[in-house]
């Protein structure tokens, strides 16, 4: 009964002073009032108020008070008020009290009014309760569990109220926004205070009170998640790590806090402590124990951190990843190159006894990581799986394995963890670097007194042979087929070429035979250029005599005992020939004669007259000024295709006997390198075919081959698949599009919109963008083109 009647007794109190400050008129009544309600705040026996009273009125009166102050901002009783009463009686109430009630307040405030000189006013206020530290009581009353019990909602509410302060004050106060609300201002400010709450709490711990840290754990959590971790932690970090060096009560305050972290902002905070932190030792004082009692924090530190504490963790996980088959097949390129630099890292920071010790599992898990890369069809991963290809990546990658001498480690800053990118590339430099001075300071003995003695140019100069090359091309194929001299076979292969492409009566006769020698033939005699020759030899076959030519190795491709490299040269063949027919003819030239690639041939200026006319043109026109140039060369001519009539060939066979595995061949299974470059063959042919007659046709069972595989696994096969869509959208007629693929347009295209957006492979994300481009524009001219035919009728 007598608690009751003293909060009855309050609570008149507070009435009886809100109507006075309603009604009154008298400036000494208000002032009179005023100085009631801060005799409720005020601390001391000395005070006009029992402490039972303060009590009450801290929990039940004091937010309904400041709340009736800032609703009667713009009443006369405030503006008969002076400055300096004004500041003390009426700003004063805001900063006494109840912090987390005072802020609550204010921000609502700042919040409701519009712009103003009130608002102006409690904006003031706002930085005076910065300025004075009521953040810091703020956390503190929360550490001594001293604040009235609230619920989740409303504490959540002061959390967001506390870290999104810069937000909420920038949104309403633009462009006359306080430096103080700054996010480089307001968070430095709030990571001051949080470390204040964590001395007081320390000292209130050696003192022999209970403290808890649940409530700053929080406010870090929801600060650093938010994005401002490294404003805070480059404040906090420093003062922890040196206070944590002596002080077990501040350790045990640090892995207390950590521990408070709430579960989704764990990863913000250990971030970015890591990146705030001068070193190891540092951070493992802070953290203490966090990554045994903590899943999420062991999850981070060790999976994407990587933290040299916790090597054999991150060595077993890092070697997992890279092993795995499923992530080859299905994660970026990038991804798996910082996994491989991550992984060399690692090994390279083992010592040999260590080594020794992991050596077995290690060994087992990496041999099964290397078949997974060697069996990739992306060629960058399959040198991941056999780093000692020199091309520049590679060359990075080992580079990680040499390890950095401590005293520059030492010499590093200690506010920076180094990525393995740049510690590749500061080795690289180092070395190249120290190279270059090595080569600086040797004497240069090579040069003597006879500098004016220039040497010949000899790299035009050929290996002059006893034999004569062959004349004649039946010459060649006997060589190539029962000769055992490797001269022979050599300069045999060397001129079959040119015979090919000269002599197109000879050729046609022993086209098929001549292709079917090369393409069995196997490099006995170690000949210079041997894959590039036997391949030109070829394709000016393919090209001579297509027909017979290219039905003889489209039936081969799908037959029984070719290795793939044999296959995957049937395409090359194939591809390279389709290229070259496609080429507008030569009206100088024999049509049937191609550039070889192996032999210069150059005209005599005699040979062509118009030769010296272009010349003679060329040099008027760049001496000749022109103020406005608009075209000064006649449109292209149209000339014949050779390719067209011959495009089915090269096509069709190939889509036949796909989905049949032979004993040694399945494309839809394991051979996916050879299916991913015949698709790609495929489109390629598509793309040539542009204007052709047959392209209609070849598109429609283009689409229909490859919407079949179209959710491969692999990622070379699904950019062939979105390259042969876009050579399908290139090449047929935007009215066939309509007419023949109206069914499956809608799908097609919903199917590359997901690509685009979802598949892990840049390249293929990058093909669907170009191919819905391609059909967007397609599918536009060809309806401007009905709505223009349809006009010229009406």
């Amino acid at each position: 009964m007598e608690s009751l009647a003293l909060n009855t007794e309050v609570r008149l109190a507070v009435a009886q002073c809100f109507r006075t400050l309603t009604t009154s008129t008298d400036t000494q009544d208000i002032i009179t009032t005023l100085k009631t309600l801060h005799s409720y705040l005020e601390e001391g026996p000395e005070g006009r108020t029992t402490s039972v009273q303060r009590s009450e009125f801290r929990r039940a009166h004091f937010t309904r008070t400041l709340q009736f102050l800032v609703s009667n901002i713009q009443a006369d009783w405030l503006r008969s008020l002076t400055a300096a009463q004004r500041t003390e009686l009426w700003d004063g109430l805001f900063l006494k009290g109840p912090p987390e009630q005072a802020l609550l307040v204010l921000m609502e405030g700042i919040g409701e009014l519009r712009a103003s000189a009130n608002l102006d006013h409690l904006v003031s206020i706002t930085e005076k309760f910065l300025q004075s530290g009521r953040l810091a009581e703020l956390l503190w009353s929360y550490c001594l569990e001293t604040c009235p019990s609230d619920s989740p909602q409303l504490r959540e509410t002061l959390l967001g109220r506390i870290v999104a302060l810069p937000d909420l004050a920038a949104n309403r106060l633009h462009p006359r926004n306080k430096t103080l609300f700054l996010p480089q201002q307001y968070h430095p400010l709030l990571a001051t205070n949080m470390l204040t709450a964590l001395e007081r709490t320390c000292q209130a711990l050696k003192d022999g009170t209970d403290c808890s840290l649940t409530f700053v754990a929080q406010t870090l959590g929801k600060v650093c998640i938010q994005g401002h971790s490294g404003l805070v932690l480059a404040v906090m970090a420093p003062r922890l790590s040196a206070c944590t060096r002596s002080d077990m009560v501040w350790q045990r305050v640090c892995w207390k806090l950590l521990e408070n972290v709430p579960q989704r902002c764990m990863e913000s905070v250990l971030t970015g402590l890591v990146q705030a932190v001068s070193g190891p030792d540092a951070l493992g004082r802070i953290i203490g124990n966090l990554v045994l009692t903590n899943k999420k924090a062991q999850f981070v530190i060790t999976h994407k951190l990587l933290l040299l504490q916790y090597k054999y963790e991150v060595l077993r996980s890092v070697s997992q990843a890279w092993a795995n088959p499923s992530a080859v097949k299905h994660t970026p390129l990038e991804q798996q190159l910082y996994v491989s630099k991550a992984l060399l890292l690692s090994v390279s920071l083992l010592r040999d006894s260590e080594l020794q010790e992991l050596r077995s599992e290690l060994l087992q898990c990496m041999l099964g990581g290397m078949q997974s890369h060697l069996d990739s069809s992306v060629v960058r991963i399959r040198r991941m799986g056999m780093v000692y290809d020199q091309d520049e990546e590679s060359q990075e990658l080992l580079s990680l394995m040499t390890p950095i001498a401590s005293d520059e480690l030492e010499a590093e800053p200690a506010n920076r963890v180094d990525c393995p990118q740049e510690t590749g590339e500061t080795t690289q430099s180092t070395q190249n670097v120290s190279s270059q001075n090595k080569s600086n300071t040797e004497p240069d003995s090579d040069l003597d007194s006879d500098d004016e003695l220039t040497p010949y140019d000899m790299s035009g100069d050929q290996e002059i042979t006893e034999a004569p090359p062959p004349r004649y091309l039946r010459d060649c194929l006997e060589a190539l087929i029962s000769s055992e001299d490797a001269v022979r076979v050599e300069l045999s292969l060397r001129a079959a070429e040119g015979l090919v492409r000269k002599n197109v009566f000879a050729t046609r006769e022993i086209s098929v035979q001549l292709t079917k020698v090369l393409l069995h033939m196997e490099d006995k005699y170690s000949i210079n250029s041997f894959l590039s020759l036997r391949q030109a030899t070829m394709v000016a076959l393919t090209v001579t005599d297509s027909i017979p030519v290219t039905q003889y190795l489209t039936t081969e491709f799908y037959s029984l005992n070719y290795s793939l490299r044999q296959r995957l040269d049937i395409l090359e063949v194939l591809a390279l020939a389709a290229q070259e027919l496609s080429k507008p003819i030569n009206e100088k030239r024999n049509p049937s004669m191609g550039i070889s690639a192996n032999m210069d041939l150059t005209l005599y200026p005699g040979d062509n007259p118009v030769h010296w006319r272009q010349v003679v043109e060329k040099r008027i026109q760049s001496k000749t000024k022109r103020l406005s140039k608009g075209a000064t060369q006649p449109p292209a001519e149209a000339t014949p295709n050779r390719y067209a009539p011959v495009a089915g060939h090269f096509f069709f066979p190939l889509l036949s006997n796909y989905d049949k595995p032979q004993v040694t061949f399945d494309l839809l299974g394991g051979d996916h390198l050879v299916l991913g470059r015949l698709i790609h063959t495929l489109g390629l042919f598509m793309h040539l075919a542009n204007n052709a007659p047959i392209a209609a046709q070849m598109g429609c069972a283009l689409l229909d081959f490859v919407w079949a595989v179209r959710y491969h696994v692999d990622q070379m096969v699904r950019r062939g698949v979105l390259f042969a869509v876009c050579s399908v959208f290139l090449s047929m007629p935007s009215q066939n599009l309509l007419v023949d693929l109206s069914d499956q347009l809608f799908e097609t295209r919903t199917w590359l919109a997901d690509v685009a957006e979802g598949d892990p492979d840049a390249d293929c994300r990058s093909l669907a963008v170009q191919s819905l481009v391609v059909l967007d524009k397609s599918l536009k001219k060809q309806l401007q083109d009905q709505q223009a035919l349809s006009m010229e009728h009406a």
